[in-house]
């Protein structure tokens, strides 16, 4: 059976191995201190991104005139026909029907 010593095996190289890093302590905090500089860095950098994103965005209650939002819903709210029935609007209508679709810019 292992012998034990001062708590540990025998066969255990060296017993304070897990307590190495205390010995450059300063380098050990320097280290850390800089992964969180650079955290802190990259996370400023991620915001700054996101934000410039937001920017290119067009979002209407932000990049609209207040009074544009209350016609958008008043538009919204408005229906095509307003209660007449179509067969009465084409009976009183003198367009053509057979008439060729008008396209801008083409001459016929």
């Amino acid at each position: 059976e292992d012998q034990v010593v001062n708590g540990h095996d025998e066969k255990e190289n060296n017993p304070f191995a897990e307590y190495m890093w205390m010995e450059n302590e300063e380098d050990f905090n320097r280290q850390v201190e800089e992964e969180l500089q650079e955290q802190e860095f990259l996370d400023r950098c991620f915001q700054e991104m996101l934000e410039e994103e937001d920017q290119d965005w067009f979002i209407p209650s932000r990049d609209l005139p207040q009074g544009v939002g209350q016609l958008q819903q008043q538009l919204n709210g408005l229906s095509v026909g307003d209660g007449h029935p179509s067969e009465d609007i084409l009976s009183k209508s003198n367009l053509n029907p057979d008439a060729k679709e008008f396209v801008p810019g083409v001459k016929y």
